[in-house]
């Protein structure tokens, strides 16, 4: 199994067609957020089963296809991670972890994001001290940001809810809509365990949440309370 034979196999499923649409959709206009990144228009499931045939891909292998200019070549590797991941014991986890790390800089859309950093971040530090959400949030770099709050993701699935509002305190005057999608996600996701510890942190911050972020986190709320936040 090699980086190039997973490649070759990617560019037989291409669909022309479906990549100009998909370049669209993510924005790869210059100057916007996905600016020249290429795509073969394929879909998930398609680089999931291609992921699954080549699970066992070394590495340093996949490592190489993060560097790849196609889109769907830099997800199927970040996808066989995650199979990896969760098969694998602590050594194999830090290696993988540690290489996502690496190669942070082409996982460069909210797509690739979104798949794996609950994953490779955010259940590698379950365990073990936090402080690299703080760094991510601190970068200036859009990606390694989202990372940093949906990373959290894991946490909140554990009932672990403090490091997603430290990373949310963190990002709350960020520029982008990304963010402020991202954290009002990860907002709505501890409301959805846990109401009362959601309505501390809007007691708190809800005047200085954009407002995108503030409708994603109060989604599951009732109408009164809908517009109880928002009123404010």
């Amino acid at each position: 199994m090699t980086a190039a034979t997973l490649e070759k196999t990617l560019h037989t499923l291409s669909d022309p067609a479906r990549a100009i649409l998909l370049q669209r959709f993510f924005k790869t206009g210059p100057g916007e957020y996905g600016a020249g990144d290429q795509f073969l228009g394929l879909t998930l499931p398609q680089q999931r089963e291609v992921a699954r045939q080549f699970r066992e891909l070394p590495l340093a292998e996949a490592e190489q296809l993060l560097a790849s200019p196609w889109h769907e070549v830099r997800q199927t590797a970040l996808i066989i991670w995650t199979l990896q991941f969760q098969k694998a014991g602590p050594a194999g986890r830090q290696a993988i972890h540690a290489a996502y790390l690496r190669s942070r800089a082409r996982v460069n859309n909210w797509d690739l994001v979104d798949i794996t950093c609950p994953l490779l971040i955010g259940t590698y530090l379950l365990d073990k001290d936090r402080t690299l959400l703080y760094e991510l949030a601190a970068e200036n770099h859009l990606w390694s940001q989202r990372m940093s709050i949906v990373s959290t993701l894991a946490l909140i699935r554990k009932g672990q809810f403090q490091d997603t509002f430290g990373v949310a305190e963190l990002l709350l005057s960020h520029p982008h809509d990304l963010i402020h999608k991202a954290t009002g996600w990860m907002l709505r996701e501890v409301g959805k365990r846990n109401e009362p510890a959601l309505e501390e942190f809007l007691t708190d911050h809800h005047g200085q949440l954009p407002r995108t972020a503030l409708r994603y986190a109060i989604e599951k709320f009732t109408p009164a309370q809908r517009q109880h936040y928002m009123r404010k």
